[in-house]
């Protein structure tokens, strides 16, 4: 049963005070969001409950009280003051979702840095890149992963130090720094740095369909959105048990891996491993987890493994079930249903968005397939695509909107206020994005209006990738567009043309896969690559990705009067 009430009178009588009321939030003059994250935490008592559960891939596991995470974010956050990271500096969590990758994030906040997380995953091109635009001052890393940093040092002049956070006795290299979170001093104390609620406080990638990626800027008063989502929507409580397979390198992992349920005090456990349905279904077992939060690309595998393997499993310790990144297909909420006696519910957010804006809330009517409805505080609604006014007409297709002014909103680009305003048309923030709202204000996704693939719920840009291809020395244009999969809803495909001398061979085609695998992450490598004489383009020379897409999806082309050669 849901602890929150309903939907219909929470949203009519909803203001946002209601959140700071709970958080105590500006008490003393105190913004700082990682304060409330675990200091406020101690000191109202519970510093002695458990906050991270950590279990490895091997099977190892780890521990930690509020009061530890309390301890070990101020040991970070002393030892980063010492080596003069000063507030606004851009400090980079480069890591695998191993413990001091969560402590840490609240350390460098309590000395006014900036977090900059990012996907372990990444290859020496996506990280310079977004290293780069950053201007990232500090990288926190580990030996498994300070090669490719070391790869790209010389490019960035003004990363100034890494931490490699378990090198132990090993040898490393200049400007390198090896650091113990557990053998250092405690530190009981750390004066955490008064940030105002509109400083800045996290800074997400997130892929666009041209140029670099862009750095959405959020702020410490985000938490306001946080919390009350975290207990809202996720209907979490400090009894509960939480797991979110998030990583932190992306929003979900932050928002929801961090901030919304250490706001509320809630332990949470995290698994450092690969998926695998089995292993997923004996973590929740083992730990007796209570609310879940997933990907539909996750709830698919799942599904395809089968209900037997459930039924070998305890899971009577579920009571919520939640999903998010990806259009959460009907069948998952039905299969769902019929597996755990409970649905899994949607919901729909952004890196931009900072918190849930859109969800199935806890207790009302679940419709398959549906996003649900606007969280409470949002004012939503589907725009027409030429006008940019509000759809009045049930059923009828428009971009999704939302009135700006919600806490956790992104307050820029880095760098780009252009584009930042781009996003903004007649009082609406445009999320990118394409519904319609049903009768009863439910509202379904369409599809993404934008070439950004949507490849597990993971957003990846194909200037990345094209960028990539490029470089190789038998490529002469690139475009990827995103194809159908029924498990990862799409998947990378690469349309290539060769250069003169070069011909179509499954050869060069393993030769141009190898190239680039050390470049992307896996998330954005083709999972196939057609070789085409020409790419298809405007007469300004734009690729034309919609038309590209359009076959793999067996869709309409329509209007192509601005191709190259119509």
């Amino acid at each position: 049963m849901s602890n929150i009430g309903s939907y219909e009178s929470k949203y009519e009588n909803f203001d946002w005070d209601i959140s700071k009321k709970e958080l105590e939030y500006g008490k003393d003059g105190m913004y700082n969001l990682a304060y409330y994250c675990s200091d406020r935490i101690c000191e109202q008592g519970h510093g002695k409950q458990t906050a991270l559960i950590w279990e490895g891939f091997k099977g190892e596991t780890k521990q930690y009280t509020f009061d530890q995470v309390r301890v070990f974010s101020n040991v970070f956050a002393h030892f980063l003051k010492d080596k003069g990271i000063k507030p606004g500096d851009r400090v980079c969590l480069f890591m695998d979702r191993i413990p001091e990758l969560y402590i840490s994030f609240l350390g460098i906040l309590k000395t006014g840095a900036i977090v900059q997380p990012l996907f372990s995953a990444f290859g020496e091109d996506a990280l310079f890149t977004r290293l780069d635009d950053a201007r990232t001052k500090v990288v926190l890393t580990t030996v498994k992963h300070v090669r490719k940093i070391r790869r790209i040092r010389e490019k960035l002049p003004e990363l100034s130090l890494i931490i490699v956070v378990d090198a132990g006795e090993k040898k490393l290299s200049e400007n390198e720094i090896a650091f113990s979170m557990e053998t250092l001093p405690k530190q009981e104390n750390f004066e955490i740095h008064k940030a105002g609620p509109e400083e800045p406080s996290v800074l997400h990638y997130t892929s666009g369909t041209t140029g670099k990626p862009k750095g959405a800027q959020h702020v410490h008063s985000s938490i306001i959105a946080q919390y009350i989502t975290a207990r809202w929507a996720l209907d979490i409580t400090p009894e509960d048990i939480y797991w979110c397979t998030a990583d932190p390198g992306w929003v979900t992992g932050t928002s929801y891996g961090i901030i919304g349920p250490w706001s509320i005090g809630v332990t949470q456990v995290i698994l450092d491993s690969g998926f695998s349905s089995e292993k997923w279904y004996k973590f929740i077992q083992k730990h007796k987890v209570t609310v879940w939060y997933t990907a539909p690309t996750a709830i698919r595998l799942l599904m395809k493994d089968g209900t037997d393997l459930v039924k070998q499993h305890d899971m009577s310790s579920l009571r919520y079930m939640i999903s998010v990144g990806e259009p959460l297909n009907a069948e998952a909420v039905i299969w769902s249903k019929d597996t755990f006696g409970m649905p899994f519910y949607d919901s729909y957010w952004q890196t931009e968005t900072g918190a849930i804006v859109i969800t199935n809330f806890p207790g009302m009517e679940v419709k398959p397939g549906s996003m649900g409805r606007p969280f409470p505080g949002i004012t939503a609604t589907v725009l027409d695509l030429r006008t940019f006014q509000p759809i009045t007409k049930t059923g009828t297709v428009g971009l999704i909107a939302l009135k700006p002014g919600w806490p956790s909103m992104f307050r820029t680009y880095w760098n780009n206020k252009e584009m930042y305003e781009s996003k903004f048309k007649n009082g609406w923030y445009i999320c990118g994005d394409r519904a319609s709202i049903d009768a009863d204000g439910y509202y379904w996704f369409v599809g993404r209006d934008d070439d950004v693939i949507n490849t597990g719920g993971h957003l990846v840009g194909p200037f990345e990738i094209e960028s990539a291809l490029l470089e190789h020395e038998a490529v002469a244009e690139s475009a990827a567009v995103g194809k159908p999969d029924p498990v990862n809803m799409e998947v990378v495909k690469a349309f290539v043309a060769l250069k003169p001398g070069f011909e179509p061979s499954a050869d060069i085609e393993l030769s141009i896969m190898n190239f680039i695998r050390k470049r992307l992450s896996p998330l954005a490598m083709p999972q196939e690559i057609e070789f085409v004489d020409s790419l298809p383009k405007t007469r300004s020379g734009k690729i034309m990705r919609r038309l590209l897409r359009a076959k793999e999806w067996g869709e309409e082309i329509g209007d192509t009067s601005t191709l190259e050669n119509d």
